[in-house]
């Protein structure tokens, strides 16, 4: 085998991306351009690509999709506005509106596409009851440093929304409405999905009221008032959802594979330890560093390469001011763990290209990484403890950054273990 572990390891990745690109996916599961009235609506880091994709197959399209910061695409009809990820911004508010002005007076002969992708959640922007923007974005930033699972976070943002929770979907009724889902949540249920606009949910805002307090996340009162009653998330089998039929058309399952055969195809033993991969990202880089050594053990030299490979949403809860990531802050504490283990190498990138709120998209490790930063004075355990594993790959330079890669089937993890 000619190529170095890190190459392979950074090919690996740009397969799993590849893979996931609406460009490619996307067109299998379009049906014929109805006739009529057509409107295509959409939210996610990879909105704006899937629009071009269904624009490829039935041409130019009256509708509006929001993306991400640089996420935009060229579209002959479909408008695509850009707004802010992770925290929402004005411009997801004023677009949200827009779209929902869109939806409105739709009848029975009318047909909707909705294009969903991680994301969403935060790109779809409007509060409910008397809940500003400004509390909206504190309450998303506090979620977001808490390390509550990605799950119980959707739950919070359906109920404090006028939009999530099947609640996009019932503003189209009685349209017939297709929600194409690209999936970057563990598990791959629409309903998780950009917290789930087309899909219904059985929570309740006790529910969500429940989740701030265990992961004890101060609100305003406006906040409470509306956890305080029924919100106006809809539960599944609603008449309003009748007419709405949820796809999910690529999701990180797919990834994987693809990974596993090329790796399989380059003369390695691939073994998947999941697509759905969950908890805090320096726990689970623990365990794979333990997994890693003893599958080392168990070789001898005239083994293939072995690749461990798995997906998912790994969390990270913020006690530093550093600029980390769940990917990178993984990378750091597996080198961490194994200790510059000889023969083990790895890489942890998000499918999107942006790890936590970083223009990243992760970071690689090898045998040196630790060597190399000791020899810049660069502390590993200082970074980790501080959660700024960003700036320490930076610092080494073993980041990896793609820019946008117009998909996101999330976290994307392989483990190379020689002899």
């Amino acid at each position: 085998m000619s190529e170095q572990p890190e190459d392979i390891l950074r090919n690996l990745f740009q397969r799993a991306v590849e893979v996931a690109d609406p460009m490619k996916s996307l067109a299998a599961f379009l049906p014929k351009k109805p006739d009529g009235r057509v409107t295509v609506v959409g939210a996610g880091k990879a909105s704006a690509r899937m629009a071009e994709a269904v624009e490829a197959d039935w041409g130019p399209c009256s509708g509006l999709v929001i993306t991400r910061y640089g996420y935009g695409r060229p579209c002959k009809g479909i408008e695509i506005v850009e707004a802010a990820h992770p925290v929402p911004d004005e411009a997801g508010l004023i677009a949200t509106r827009r779209m929902l002005e869109l939806l409105h007076g739709l009848d029975e002969d009318d047909f909707v596409l909705a294009l969903i992708s991680g994301g969403a959640s935060a790109l779809l922007t409007s509060p409910a009851g008397d809940i500003s923007l400004s509390e909206k974005q504190q309450v998303n930033q506090s979620l977001l440093s808490s390390g509550a699972p990605i799950g119980q976070m959707n739950t919070v943002r359906k109920h404090l929304s006028a939009v999530k929770g099947g609640q996009l979907a019932a503003a189209a009724y009685p349209a017939k409405m297709l929600a194409l889902l690209l999936s970057d949540v563990p598990g791959d249920d629409p309903a998780e999905i950009g917290s789930g606009p087309t899909v219904g949910d059985d929570s309740s805002s006790a529910d969500a009221a429940a989740i701030l307090d265990r992961w004890q996340i101060d609100v305003p009162s406006s906040v409470k008032t509306v956890l305080s009653e029924a919100t106006g998330v809809l539960p599944p089998g609603h008449d309003r959802l009748a007419g709405v039929t949820n796809t999910i058309f690529a999701a990180p399952s797919q990834s994987l594979e693809a990974a596993k055969d090329l790796a399989e195809g380059l003369g390695c033993d691939v073994e998947i330890l999941g697509d759905a991969l969950e908890g805090e990202a320096r726990e689970v880089a623990h365990a794979q560093a333990k997994l890693a050594l003893e599958r080392q053990r168990q070789r001898t030299g005239s083994d293939r390469p072995l690749l461990l490979l798995s997906g998912g949403e790994l969390t990270v809860t913020r006690n530093g001011n550093g600029v980390g990531g769940p990917n990178a802050e993984f990378a750091l504490a597996l080198a961490l763990a194994l200790k510059g283990a000889s023969g083990i190498h790895a890489i942890a990138c998000d499918t999107d290209g942006v790890d936590g709120a970083a223009e990243v998209a992760g970071a690689v490790v090898g045998p040196d990484t630790l060597a190399k930063a000791d020899a810049l004075g660069v502390s590993a355990s200082g970074a980790l403890a501080d959660n700024d594993a960003h700036s320490f790959f930076e610092k080494i330079a073993d980041q990896v950054v793609t820019g946008p890669t117009l998909t996101n089937v999330n976290d994307f993890r392989a483990i190379w273990v020689g002899a």
